[in-house]
């Protein structure tokens, strides 16, 4: 009867985590750049019923004993990298990525880090940073630096591959490049808040050439509500079903307690 017990606590746990992936998503449906993320469950190991003579590795004629599992677990979580919606924003500061690929910042304590929010600003200096003041990696040409080159919204100039422009003494003259940078795994990235993310130790990153980048628009977030409302329910309803184990376990060791002899 212990059983019941183990496996409907394994199952409350396991799908506990899956309620917390789901309102994580629902919570980040208006940030932009923002992936979902979801719960893989894996089972527990599985027992005989028959513990008798060896185990059936050694014993195949044991092949047809009674099995029952001992539970389920969340495995790690993992985030969904499709496409999210592309929004018309009008403001040349606005970034949005097609395809793979992170923007690189650097924050101010001088760290790497990775971001697909592209909702980017010009600071008092001239440079263009996202909303915490990281400041956005651009691969500057020979002859130009952030100490030369002084954005603003009228002079910024970005084409789909990321190539970036100013105008300079009525002239548009490209002055660098912005690059994208993607891991190898799905799983490289740790989200460490605010939409940033960095690569988890060991991970190989890498420089992708193959994305474009839209200016005046934002990539929205990938996270579609109904079919997270209706992951909701299925999960509630699994987490109803775990619940309702331990109250049967419950109510058996009750009527067990309960029995008088004649």
């Amino acid at each position: 009867m212990l059983r019941i017990l183990w496996n409907s606590t394994s199952g409350m746990v396991a799908n506990q985590d899956k309620l917390d992936a789901i309102s994580n998503n629902l919570a980040n449906m208006q940030t932009d750049g923002y992936k979902r993320v979801d719960v893989s469950f894996k089972s527990l190991m599985s027992e005989t019923l028959n513990r008798t003579g060896y185990p059936i590795t050694n014993n195949p004629s044991r092949a047809q004993d009674p099995y029952t599992g001992t539970g389920v677990r969340a495995d790690s979580w993992y985030r969904d990298n499709s496409q999210g919606v592309l929004l018309d924003t009008k403001n040349p500061s606005d970034l949005a990525i097609e395809g793979n690929g992170y923007y690189r910042v650097t924050t101010p304590d001088g760290q790497y880090a990775y971001t697909r929010s592209g909702a980017f600003i010009i600071d008092v200096n001239g440079t263009i940073v996202d909303s915490r003041g990281n400041k956005l990696d651009i691969q500057f040409d020979q002859g130009f630096s952030e100490d030369n080159v002084k954005f603003t919204k009228e002079n910024l100039l970005v084409d789909k591959t990321g190539n970036v422009f100013t105008n300079q003494n009525g002239e548009t003259v490209k002055v660098g490049k912005i690059p994208l940078f993607d891991s190898i795994g799905s799983n490289a990235m740790l989200s460490v808040g605010e939409s940033l993310y960095m690569p988890v130790d060991g991970a190989q990153v890498h420089q992708v050439e193959n994305s474009l980048i839209h200016q005046g628009l934002l990539e929205g977030s990938n996270v579609d509500a109904s079919k997270e409302f209706s992951d909701l329910i299925m999960t509630q309803r699994a987490f109803q079903l775990s619940s309702k184990g331990i109250k049967t376990a419950d109510e058996m060791w009750g009527m067990v307690n309960n029995l008088r002899g004649k």
